[in-house]
């Protein structure tokens, strides 16, 4: 059998959003039962069918590179980390849906990977925001996905996804919220398992068909 192609999506968000468990999720379809702290990064593989059902399908592995998790400013913290954004071909932005400072810090890391060249210093506008216009031009796809939803009662739930929102809007990104616990948030059928294979289909089709937003060859 001939070697798959592959394609590299980073996922990225504060220590203990749950980024492991949900790699697991992704990868396995199972629920990951001991997780710990990722110490820099780790890759896990998952099989996906670009353009499943169609003429057109064809068997992709995705690698999903978790990468950990400290927010601390030390230029050693992030140099260290800048060696896993090279080649990167998405971005996949995790955020705990119980921490608003996980849903902030979304654009730090962002930022961080997208400009892995330039220094933080100058990020912040004077309203304490984030300039989003930083995003506009962006060309790597982004998926924005919350976690612990099971753990925010029924009667906030409104609330907290309304506040989140906006998250997918400034990333120009679908958004997907999950209890990592529980795979039938991902069920095959529902909307998130659509999201997700139409995520993954854009960073094939960016990596392998598209260029300068024209089809090019593409070499099994």
């Amino acid at each position: 059998m001939a070697a798959l192609d592959r394609v590299k999506v980073l996922v990225l968000g504060d220590s203990g959003v749950g980024k492991s468990s949900l790699v697991h999720l992704l990868c396995h379809n199972q629920v990951l039962g001991n997780p710990s702290w990722t110490v820099g990064c780790s890759v896990d593989v998952r099989i996906h069918d670009y353009k499943e059902g169609t003429p057109e399908e064809k068997t992709y592995y995705i690698e999903l590179w978790d990468v950990g998790g400290s927010v601390g400013s030390a230029t050693s913290v992030k140099s260290t980390r800048a060696v896993f954004y090279n080649l990167l071909n998405g971005i996949i932005l995790v955020h705990d849906l119980t921490n608003k400072k996980s849903s902030q810090n979304l654009y730090r890391w962002s930022l961080e990977a997208l400009n892995r060249d330039v220094a933080p210093t100058g990020v912040l506008v004077t309203n304490g925001d984030y300039d989003r216009e930083q995003f506009g031009d962006n060309q790597i796809p982004l998926l924005v996905i919350g976690t612990k939803l099971d753990q925010i009662p029924e009667t906030k739930r409104n609330e907290v996804l309304t506040r989140t929102a906006f998250l997918a809007e400034d990333f120009n990104a679908e958004e997907i919220n999950l209890d990592c616990t529980n795979p039938r948030y991902l069920a095959a059928g529902s909307s998130n398992a659509v999201k997700l294979s139409r995520f993954f289909d854009k960073v094939i089709e960016k990596r392998y068909y598209l260029r300068d937003g024209n089809q090019v060859c593409h070499f099994s």
